[in-house]
């Protein structure tokens, strides 16, 4: 009961590359950077499982960019012909690779990466991949001319590689959707749909694999604050989603809880679901006490069970300092274990 886990990336080591960067550079090339990001997992799982989390992850170390690091091996993006473009209804600006061809999954992407940290945890292990309209968002477009269109061609690339990793041990994978909290109507016409069909498949057949979605409110940037200051006393977008995802065969979803103004009356709108309740903070600095934690959890089991209540992150540590997220991480076990205490499942 309440087991933790993170929404997916945590920090890299600043012998791997730039540190408390979204978009960090590698400070290693060729065969010693291969084996600068296999030590950076080993580390995450270690820091994870001496925190105390539950469902680990390795962290994103082997990538620069939670949507970009996915997409260097998939056909038909060329990333040579790079545009500037507005992301998130322009909430700012990025340099982006171009879609230029058919999107195709010529080869596997990650599942070096997950087999290595199958092999070197006992945890659950957790494994994030972007969904199709974020990763739709993050990209010019000079071939589909179609959102939609181009969503379900990423969501069969995307179902193509989760079911290989669903079958190289993978207890839980998840799709990144902050884009969901962004364009509504698209989510209605074309966006669950396309999560579907990503996910498709990964609890039949022989696989036993859990499915999530994370939708946020960002990373603790500068362009994602400013637009939280702009959305209110209350933060309803997740009331359009929700009721959507409760119909759908996705299992879990990941949402922001604690320091938000998201109306946590909104959780009710996931009867049937797992809730991994965002109870860290990642937009800011300061290093929750357990207390605080296990106050969050206890809001949010206003509204869920807490058989299917999971503390996690409001979103990914990647830009965060190290120290700061470690400490994170075990206020994060610490409250969980406060609350298993009180209902006597410590």
């Amino acid at each position: 009961m309440l087991e933790t886990t993170t929404a997916g990336s945590l920090p890299k080591p600043g012998w791997l590359a730039e540190t408390e960067k979204l978009w960090p550079a590698w400070r290693l090339e060729g065969a010693a950077l291969a084996e600068g990001k296999r030590d950076a997992v080993l580390v995450a799982l270690k820091e994870q499982e001496t925190a105390g989390i539950d469902i680990v992850t390795e962290g994103e170390q082997g990538r620069q960019h939670f949507v970009h690091g996915f997409l260097e091996r998939i056909s038909g993006i060329d990333f040579a012909k790079r545009q500037t473009i507005g992301i998130r209804a322009d909430r700012y600006k990025a340099v982006c690779p171009t879609v230029t061809g058919p999107i195709r999954r010529t080869e596997a992407v990650h599942g070096a990466e997950a087999r290595f940290a199958r092999a070197n945890t006992r945890r659950k292990l957790k494994f994030t991949l972007p969904g199709p309209m974020t990763i739709v968002d993050t990209l010019a477009d000079e071939h589909y001319r179609d959102r939609g269109k181009m969503a379900m061609a990423f969501a069969a690339a995307l179902n193509e590689e989760a079911r290989d990793l669903a079958a190289a041990g993978i207890d839980v994978i998840q799709f990144d959707e902050p884009a969901f909290n962004v364009y509504a109507s698209e989510v209605r016409e074309w966006g669950i749909a396309a999560l579907e069909r990503a996910a498709a498949g990964l609890n039949e057949g022989g696989l036993a694999c859990k499915t999530a979605v994370h939708i946020c409110y960002g990373y603790g940037i500068k362009a994602n604050i400013d637009w939280k200051k702009s959305l209110g006393t209350q933060w309803r977008q997740y009331e359009s989603v929700f009721p959507l995802l409760a119909k759908s065969r996705i299992d879990q979803v990941s949402l922001e809880c604690i320091n938000s103004h998201v109306p946590l009356d909104l959780v009710a709108l996931l009867e049937g679901k797992d809730v991994l309740a965002g109870a860290i903070d990642v937009a800011s600095d300061r290093v929750e006490t357990p207390e605080e934690v296990a106050a969050a959890i206890r809001a949010v089991m206003k509204f869920a069970p807490a058989g299917r209540i999971f503390p996690c992150t409001n979103c990914g540590m990647a830009p965060m300092a190290r120290a700061t997220a470690l400490g994170k991480l075990k206020a994060l076990a610490a409250g969980a274990a406060l609350v298993r205490k009180e209902l006597g499942a410590a």
